[in-house]
């Protein structure tokens, strides 16, 4: 037990310390505290100057409440829990595999290492984007998942900020799933997990905004907001109670397995959930509504 509190400890203080240098340290590439401001102001800017909607405000509904969604998911919330919690748990699976004489070395089917760099990022990327595909479907599927998930939909004019409201179970639960399979594969260089990382970041941020994109014959391979935006219609389709086009960055997996839907062009649907209209409108409100909601709503 003590050294489970010495890495909770250890991680608090460890992602402190980054958390600090992030603010201070404009010199490196890598910095993801002024690489999200930087994407967030190019794909800002971009909404002003093409606006898809053209009556939506720049400061569109909620334009505040998701900036600070989007600080606070990505990085407040890791020194607060999701840094210790995922440390943790780590240690505690790989001391579970030590009982039966395993170790994640013996697990893994090979290393990104001894491939081009190239591959092995792609190989990160694919897995990664896939298992989070997944995880998505989940989400709306059961309905403890949804809870969660709703204030992610309770968006009601989609902007780029809206691409971080989530609650932050969301990322505990990705991480969850996704910790075996890239743990399986190994050997990933957190260097250029950066580079897949700022690229997920945009194509989310592109995905939400105001812009009426779909990258021509591309949009059968990424994500892009004419097909996202269906995604967070408050009308079901007609052949899914549980919603459609869960792609993260890219749309090719629901072209795969069928669950695709564009019925035509959604720039003016109505964006939501069934009772939506009670749903909490405040950040703590939101972050405690799955345990104090009297009913489900879906």
């Amino acid at each position: 037990m003590e050294k489970y509190i010495d890495l909770i400890q250890n991680s608090y203080y460890g992602y402190w310390r980054y958390l600090k240098y992030e603010l201070i340290s404009i010199n490196h590439w890598d910095n993801y505290f002024y690489g999200l401001i930087a994407i967030s102001l190019v794909v800002w800017g971009l909404e002003i100057a093409f606006p898809w909607r053209k009556n939506q405000s720049a400061f569109r509904k909620d334009f505040w409440l998701d900036t600070f969604y989007m600080f606070f998911n990505f990085f407040l919330l890791n020194l607060i829990i999701l840094i210790a919690l995922s440390n943790t748990a780590a240690e505690v699976f790989n001391d579970i595999l030590a009982v039966v004489g395993l170790s994640l070395d013996n697990l893994q089917l090979f290393n990104v290492n001894k491939l081009p760099k190239v591959v092995g990022l792609f190989i990160f990327f694919i897995v990664s984007d896939f298992v989070q595909w997944n995880t998505h479907r989940l989400l709306h599927r059961f309905p403890l998942l949804w809870d969660f998930h709703k204030v992610h939909h309770s968006i009601k004019e989609m902007g780029f900020a809206g691409h971080l409201r989530y609650h932050w179970m969301e990322p505990v639960i990705y991480k969850s799933l996704l910790y075996i399979p890239i743990a399986i594969i190994g050997g990933f260089d957190v260097q250029d997990v950066v580079l897949v990382h700022f690229f997920a970041i945009a194509i989310g941020h592109i995905n939400h905004a105001n812009l009426g994109w779909n990258y021509g014959p591309f949009k059968y391979i990424l994500n892009n907001p004419k097909m996202h935006i269906w995604h967070h219609a408050k009308e079901l389709p007609p052949n899914s109670i549980y919603g459609s086009n869960y792609g993260i960055t890219l749309s090719l997996w629901d072209y795969i397995f069928k669950t695709d839907y564009i019925p035509h062009n959604g720039r003016d649907i109505e964006l939501g959930f069934e009772g939506d209209e009670e749903f909490p409108t405040h950040f703590v409100e939101q972050t405690f509504y799955p345990l104090t909601k009297k009913k489900d709503n879906k």
